[in-house]
């Protein structure tokens, strides 16, 4: 494992990565819905996030990206974990009907690329969920955490960046308006801290969650590549299943 991975790691082992994992997980479930019979892609370092997901879908990935390093996942069973570029996934056209990209798309190095490449994979009428750190907010300004690593988004270049490649944002959330502190009283008043953070609103959040759907055709095309290497077998195009 690289030293990346294993930072990660580490941070969702501690206290404070568990209450993270905890809180973020509420907003993904809620945006996710039913996943029954779909088919799920985390992408990134999404795996603290996709349990719920392995009873229901018909099969769930989890693509980590050969810079950061990749952890086997789950712990029981055959791993669903892949190795990979994200800007060239191993997938055919329209292949996921759910994708979860959580440190994702803050940490590479051409976003729009990243989202042509998302359209492409995406079935038609499925969906994609992101998780990024938002700009303004706390989390983003401190590096003790993944959160305060890459590039952070405001809502305004979120809905930019989903609109211009494809994505029509149908759902948000905010998360994380607990600090990012491993002192006893945070720890301790989780709950205390989010009740309070949405009083104020979500200006006051550390991450910004979206749902979003596949529009029918791309807004931006796709650059063109000389040629595209298909390694994980039986997924062909498909209309997303609809819970």
């Amino acid at each position: 494992m690289t030293a990346d991975v294993q930072r990660l790691i580490g941070f969702y082992r501690s206290p404070l990565g568990r209450i993270a994992r905890a809180l973020v997980r509420e907003q993904v479930v809620a945006l996710a819905h039913d996943v029954q019979g779909k088919r799920v892609l985390g992408l990134g370092f999404a795996t603290p996030y996709l349990r719920f997901t392995l009873d229901q879908a018909e099969r769930v990935l989890a693509f980590m990206p050969s810079r950061q390093g990749a952890s086997a996942w789950p712990r029981e069973g055959p791993s669903h974990t892949v190795l990979c570029d994200p800007l060239e996934m191993p997938l055919t056209d329209a292949a996921i009907d759910l994708t979860i990209a959580i440190h994702a798309i803050e940490h590479v190095a051409d976003a729009e690329e990243l989202m042509r490449e998302l359209w492409r994979i995406t079935a038609p009428n499925g969906d994609l969920i992101l998780v990024v750190p938002r700009r303004r907010g706390i989390w983003a300004q401190r590096d003790n955490t993944p959160f305060g690593q890459g590039s952070p988004y405001s809502g305004g270049q979120l809905d930019k960046l989903l609109r211009e490649h494809g994505f029509v944002p149908v759902s948000w959330r905010a998360g994380l308006f607990v600090p990012p502190f491993q002192s006893s009283f945070v720890l301790k008043s989780t709950r205390l801290f989010e009740r309070l953070g949405r009083v104020f609103g979500p200006a006051m959040s550390g991450v910004i969650c979206v749902r979003a759907r596949k529009q029918a055709f791309p807004a931006i095309p796709r650059r063109q590549r000389e040629e595209r290497f298909v390694r994980v077998p039986g997924m062909s195009a498909a209309t997303a299943r609809q819970g």
